[in-house]
């Protein structure tokens, strides 16, 4: 093309500075989304201490409504300040100070308004609680204290009262398929029983302890939240008598599945058993655990050798017998269910004859209980599930190294599995 090439002029942007002060309140004035009659009235920016204060004040005339009945074009009686931390700017801490009004209403007297960048009664602003409900779903409270420069304490109050707002909204009216477990609260004989949605994949409920009251006080919590008892249709766990007696007051007309992946637990303990008896007499079983407990598939070429020579029927070794019992049982899930009892009464004999008294043990709690196995093939329910979920939550609670309550660990697991619908903005 022909004619002189054109030449754009240069614009030039005049920077953000404190030496700008309208532009910069305006900046603020959006950001924050503030309306009438709220209006930024200065900032103050210390690079030092890396701090961001901005003041709020309301405009002269300003009305606001009645935070008790809702009562539109109220004056100002009083103000008071109020100060809430606010998401950093870059790296500085910010934080917003208000002039806040109490303001006379004709019905409810002097009241003190809701702004509506922060929850009543919280030092932090609504986007600086959900940047803390994010970063706990992620790490530990404690290390979300140490990033923020806040005490986990103030952390946890957000916490508790976020996950507590949630559950109270939270619908239970479509529950139909229950999974019951339990997670140990710290070392010891110390447990949280798990409630759980086997068709959304949420903790519903969870409770100190791992008895039979604990499903009383379940049901309680279900029909508070729109449940009904009655529509619980299919509930698995595992053998723990304690739970087997609370599933059988509170929900007499479910047909209980008993738990696949406890029964493979109960045999695999079964099997340790007979080991450790066994090694003091046959050292060579030193060391050897996590050969008979994986599975033969799983096993490394190395390991797969070594088992190979301890498990021929002239080493005469009876923890080799007690394995030889605990891989014939997974034939019962594979079966079809015509077939499955009659199978079932063959291993238990087998285990009988053995002569090995843990497998005897777990072949009578399975031959008495047979029918919670044999649901299994109507219902096709396990708690594999749960397992995934408590192990989240001790994974969680590893790296926090264990919360200071009860109520600390409950929360966290609703927060982690409990699949709450929390009414915080976007960030």
């Amino acid at each position: 093309m022909g004619g002189a090439t054109r030449r754009w002029a240069p614009v030039r942007f005049q920077p953000l500075t404190m030496e700008s002060p309208v532009r910069d309140l305006d900046l603020f004035q959006l950001a924050l989304g503030l309306e009438s009659p709220w209006r930024v009235e200065r900032s103050e920016f210390d690079a030092e201490a890396k701090r961001l204060d901005i003041y709020i004040d309301f405009r002269p005339g300003g009305t606001f409504t009645c935070p008790e009945c809702g009562q539109r074009g109220c004056k100002a009686h009083d103000t008071s300040e109020k100060t809430w931390r606010h998401l950093n700017f870059f790296q500085h801490e910010a934080y917003l100070h208000v002039r806040t009004p109490r303001v006379r209403c004709e019905r409810c007297g002097v009241k003190l308004v809701e702004v509506p960048w922060a929850r009543h009664g919280s030092g932090f602003t609504l986007l600086f609680e959900a940047f803390l409900l994010a970063l706990c779903k992620a790490m530990p409270v404690a290390a979300v204290a140490r990033l923020v420069n806040e005490h986990d304490t103030r952390i946890w109050r957000v916490l508790h009262h976020y996950v507590e707002k949630a559950r109270f909204e939270a619908d239970f009216s479509e529950v139909r398929r229950l999974g019951v477990d339990e997670t140990s609260s710290k070392r010891g004989h110390n447990y949280v029983s798990l409630f759980v949605d086997l068709e959304k994949a949420r903790v519903l409920f969870a409770t100190p302890g791992r008895d039979a009251a604990t499903f009383t006080a379940f049901c309680q919590d279900l029909v508070e939240h729109g449940g009904d008892p009655d529509q619980i249709r299919e509930l698995c766990m595992d053998l723990s008598p304690a739970y087997l007696k609370g599933a059988r007051e509170v929900f007499p007309q479910v047909d209980v599945t008993l738990d696949r992946f406890h029964i493979s637990k109960l045999l695999n303990e079964a099997m340790d058993q007979v080991r450790r008896q066994e090694q003091k007499e046959h050292p060579e079983l030193k060391h050897t655990r996590y050969l008979w407990l994986r599975n033969p598939q799983d096993l490394r070429r190395l390991d797969a050798e070594r088992l190979a020579e301890l498990l021929p029927e002239e080493v005469g070794l009876r923890t080799a017998e007690a394995y030889r019992i605990k891989l014939a049982f997974p034939e019962f899930w594979r079966g079809p269910f015509g077939a499955a009892r009659s199978y079932l009464h063959r291993w238990c004999r087998m285990a009988r004859e053995s002569g090995l008294e843990p497998m005897i043990r777990v072949a009578k709690t399975l031959y008495q209980h047979q029918e919670g196995l044999l649901n299994w093939f109507w219902s096709q329910i396990s708690n594999g599930l749960l397992e995934g979920i408590s192990s989240l939550v001790q994974a969680a609670k590893a790296k926090a190294r264990g919360y200071r309550s009860l109520r600390n660990l409950i929360t966290m697991i609703y927060l982690l599995t409990g699949k709450l619908e929390f009414d915080v903005p976007s960030i």
